[in-house]
């Protein structure tokens, strides 16, 4: 008898926490906890994509001792056939942004959150670390994302090059602002902080939601 295997419940009770976790902390963040009446919608959007991302993505999410996310953040490859945020939000084709250019992959950053009452640079450059450090390996490639005004300063400040590719809007409580990173302009900081790995507390999942036999 073909029956869902229980870790297929476990990898979406992951995924449906990460979405939780990324819109609850950005009304926090931008909305001083505001909710908006649709806001279960959000989450729902969220977790359908990630569910359908889980093939060609790695989710990293920071813990406390008592197991309580921290942060989070996810890296995805992309197939060029998923529709990806920056397509859906802005209508932004990153075809028509990379253009003839030879790319050895196209990739998107996103789901980054922290808890508001968590005042750690070190666990955002963690964070950030983990997500681009496939980015960093091949040359040419390139991430998009979707980045809130105030962590794109920061980002900034921390040496990491974005370039802005359209114009923002407001989702899920802030200004939202699509940029692209280049490989050399993720190289440096990578670079300078991937030490930070080696003490990474941070936990990586590449969810599996396919169907498994079970006896």
């Amino acid at each position: 008898m073909l029956l869902e295997n229980n870790f297929i419940n476990q990898d979406r009770n992951k995924i449906m926490s990460l979405a939780k976790f990324v819109v609850l902390e950005n009304y926090k963040h931008h909305s001083n906890g505001s909710l908006p009446i649709n806001y279960r919608e959000s989450i729902e959007t969220l977790y359908n994509e990630e569910v359908d991302y889980s093939e060609n993505s790695e989710v990293f999410i920071s813990r406390n001792e008592s197991g309580e996310i921290q942060g989070t953040i996810r890296v995805l490859k992309w197939n060029y056939k998923d529709e990806l945020p920056i397509q859906k939000i802005f209508g932004i084709n990153p075809l028509e942004i990379t253009g003839n250019t030879s790319l050895k992959s196209i990739w998107h950053i996103g789901r980054f959150a922290i808890k508001k009452e968590v005042r750690n640079i070190n666990l955002l450059k963690k964070l950030m670390v983990q997500a681009i450090a496939p980015i960093c390996e091949k040359k040419n490639s390139i991430a998009f994302a979707e980045c809130d005004s105030k962590l794109l300063r920061i980002m900034l400040a921390m040496g990491i090059k974005a370039t802005v590719i359209g114009e923002s809007i407001n989702y899920l409580g802030s200004e939202t602002i699509p940029v692209a990173m280049s490989y050399e302009g993720l190289v440096d900081f990578y670079t300078a902080n991937k030490s930070l790995l080696e003490t990474s507390e941070i936990n990586t999942y590449q969810f599996d939601l396919s169907e498994r036999q079970s006896a």
